[in-house]
């Protein structure tokens, strides 16, 4: 699977653990940054992320910052894109399953690694179930 990723600096380290988790599950990853641990603006590295997917560059996404809450605020504004906030592996499958979200957030100073690393092998292995879900996602997403 296609998977692009970004974080800012408050979800930097985190990023680098989702990165090689994702190389050991053999994802083809593109990495848009940011590349350093110092001060950047988070919205930028979303919109990277979020273009990729819209333009089918990657199958999903993933953005990380210090709480995972800017990151998918800023992604949700595109059309086409459905960023679900997950913190545990229920909330992952339940993004997919019903919400068939196609960028996952997550924030590095309220989620572990082994933690992130269970969020997003859940998130990337849970189908969409379709149905009376498909109706609801029409409702508000352009996708």
């Amino acid at each position: 699977m296609k998977v692009a990723i970004g974080s800012d600096h408050g979800g930097f380290a985190l990023k680098e653990v989702v990165l090689a988790y994702l190389t050991e599950l053999g994802h083809d990853i593109h990495d848009v940054g940011c590349f350093v641990n110092e001060s950047v603006d988070y919205p930028g590295f979303a919109d990277l992320v979020c273009e990729q997917v819209v333009k089918g560059d990657a199958d999903k996404g993933i953005l990380i910052c210090g709480t995972g809450i800017g990151m998918s605020m800023a992604a949700n504004k595109h059309a086409g894109i459905r960023a679900a906030l997950c913190s545990e592996q229920y909330t992952a499958r339940m993004s997919r399953e019903h919400n068939d979200a196609n960028i996952l957030c997550m924030g590095e100073r309220v989620t572990g690694p082994g933690v992130a690393e269970e969020i997003v092998r859940t998130w990337l292995s849970t189908p969409f179930e379709g149905g009376r879900h498909q109706r609801r996602i029409q409702m508000f997403s352009t996708l």
